[in-house]
């Protein structure tokens, strides 16, 4: 029975909701496929999503960043994890080289941790990259304290994701220089069928009253301008956070009986910050995306080229976001023509499965 080795950065969920889709179209060629998930993401998000048979081996891969929310990432803590990180680098990739040795995976596959790719290459195994951005373009935008030296450690994790066979880069993505050979596939996600009839049933909504989905990620946003937004007339916002109990206009996602897929194949608008995920999804279920920017991430650009190119997406500055000024955004986007330019269809879970069934 074929073993693959699934390393998955922690950074939120993105890159799980990326392998997630791969793995499966990858079960449905390679008959017996079997997954070793090699991350601190929950066991809660691969259930009832990954279809083949899978344990989780719960150990950390990369550090990502350090953030404040979703939308601010604390530069300093960021560089100094990293230091610490990289200080026991070797005792890490002795420990992956000896787990690998006890599984015996047929292939390592990282989405996108540097540090599976390098102990792979130790092993004698094969190993691919799965990316839409890599650590090094992301911690090559901020600057490191004094204490730390930067370049070195960008330059580490540059040579150990060198040493990957292949990547496999996915659409949109910013340009990637570090690996020897690339396939770029197609996008990658899953969207669900709408269940916007129940959803406005359940909601209760009156005629001409739009659903907004606040989603940022698998990085919790702790707030929001709840009395602003409670003043906002014709919305009504689902929050995964904590909602006021006399909250007329937000309502608790939890207090809803649909997945979070679900909801965003049913409402009339998203808000989040331009992540794969949502974004992606967005564009391909035609919904309008009122989208905070960071600025200082590195596949953010391309997300948003992608966004205006085939999707409809309005940008709410961040201090307008707190201040709660949503309705200029909101009012913005639904009025937005549809493109002209159809996405591009949602191949990538089967062209990366293509790849990988040659490696098996």
């Amino acid at each position: 029975m074929p073993l693959i080795w699934a390393a998955i950065s922690s950074h939120g969920f993105g890159h799980a909701a990326q392998v997630v889709p791969v793995l499966n179209a990858l079960g449905r060629k390679i008959s017996g496929l079997r997954a070793i998930l090699r991350t601190t993401v929950p066991a809660s998000f691969f259930q009832n999503r990954l279809a083949i048979p899978w344990e989780l081996s719960t150990i950390q891969q990369d550090v990502g960043c350090i953030q404040q929310g979703p939308l601010t990432i604390d530069v300093d803590a960021t560089w100094r994890e990293h230091a610490r990180f990289h200080a026991t680098w070797n005792d890490r990739i002795q420990a992956e080289i000896e787990a690998m040795s006890q599984a015996h995976p047929d292939l390592v596959l990282a989405d996108t941790p540097y540090l599976a790719i390098a102990a792979g290459a130790e092993a004698g195994l094969r190993t691919v990259g799965l990316v839409s951005f890599t650590w090094d373009l992301v911690l090559s935008a901020f600057s490191a304290p004094p204490d730390i030296d930067g370049h070195t450690l960008i330059r580490a994790i540059r040579q150990a994701y060198a040493r990957a066979d292949l990547a496999l880069r996915i659409t949109p993505s910013p340009t990637m220089d570090i690996f020897g050979q690339f396939i770029d596939i197609g996008p990658i996600y899953e969207p669900s069928p709408s269940a916007r009839d129940a959803l406005s049933a359940r909601l209760g909504l009156s005629p001409g009253e739009r659903t907004v989905l606040i989603g940022f990620g698998g990085i919790p946003l702790i707030s929001l301008p709840m009395a602003e937004l409670d003043a906002l007339d014709g919305y009504r916002f689902l929050f995964d956070g904590p909602v006021p109990p006399d909250s007329t206009r937000i309502v608790s996602t939890h207090s809803l009986p649909f997945s979070f897929k679900t909801l965003l194949a049913s409402v009339d608008i998203i808000m989040s910050k331009p992540g794969y995920g949502t974004l992606v999804e967005a564009v391909g279920l035609h919904t309008p995306l009122v989208y905070v920017r960071r600025y200082n991430f590195a596949d953010e650009q391309p997300l948003v080229d992608y966004l205006h190119r085939y999707g409809r997406g309005v940008e709410l500055a961040g201090q307008d976001f707190a201040a709660g000024r949503w309705e200029p955004a909101l009012s913005a986007v639904k009025d937005l023509p549809a493109p002209s330019i159809p996405p591009p269809t949602a191949s990538g879970a089967e062209d990366a499965a293509d790849v990988l069934a040659t490696y098996l």
